[in-house]
């Protein structure tokens, strides 16, 4: 059975109400503890017994925590006055280095340049010399990294091609392997055919010879010019 729910009461009895404060005591300084641990919190408890025994836990200690206190329960009114002129100091402030850096900026551009000095302004241009070497050695940089990257496009293209030439020969060569192993098979073909006819003749020239010997010779007759009648 679960325990049941405590009236959050007054105990009367007075051996009961000790122990229950020395429980939740603990726990309540536990609890600071770990607070103020696990979350960096600054954390100051003060605990009074009903006999006016005092049991405190503080981090980092009480003192700067209470003067830390003091000073945010002044009047809110002087607080707010405060805030106020911190923020109309800072945008003063914030003006000024605003209103420096435009006319530092026309000052770099060629502009307003009558009331400088001559240190001034050898210093404005031994700074334009600086910022202009920078931008240099910059745009260098940039560019030996373009050509680098080039090369290395080049030579991964030259590497391709060449994988590409080496297929190609391969594909030549195998072309030519495969014409040469036909004409060992025609050349072949044709051997057997020779070698298997009579007389070791090809069989079509074999009946072209039989076709010529089978027709007969034809016979050339002279008619003379004046023939002479039989008496």
């Amino acid at each position: 059975m679960g325990r049941g729910k405590i009236v959050i009461q007054r105990i009367d009895n007075s051996t009961s109400r000790q122990v229950t404060f020395s429980k939740r005591r603990n726990g309540l300084l536990k609890k600071a503890k770990e607070l103020s641990i696990l979350c960096e919190a600054e954390v100051g408890l003060m605990i009074y017994s009903s006999t006016g025994k005092l049991y405190e836990f503080s981090n980092p200690n009480m003192k700067s925590i209470i003067e830390r206190y003091n000073k945010s329960k002044v009047d809110p009114l002087m607080n707010a006055n405060s805030d106020a002129k911190f923020w109309k100091t800072e945008a003063a402030s914030l003006r000024h280095q605003l209103q420096n850096l435009q006319e530092n900026h026309r000052q770099l551009m060629g502009q307003e340049l009558s009331g400088l000095s001559a240190k001034e302004l050898q210093n404005l241009e031994n700074q334009l010399e600086m910022s202009l070497r920078g931008v240099r050695m910059k745009k260098d940089q940039k560019l030996t990294d373009e050509i680098q990257e080039l090369n290395r496009k080049g030579n991964l293209l030259h590497q391709e091609n060449m994988e590409l030439f080496k297929k190609e020969h391969h594909i030549r060569q195998e072309h030519m392997d495969l014409l040469k192993k036909i004409n060992e098979a025609k050349d072949a073909n044709e051997t057997n055919r020779i070698s298997h006819s009579p007389n070791g003749f090809n069989p079509e020239e074999d009946e072209f010879i039989k076709l010529q010997l089978s027709q007969p010779q034809q016979q050339n007759y002279v008619t003379p010019e004046n023939p002479t009648t039989p008496r």
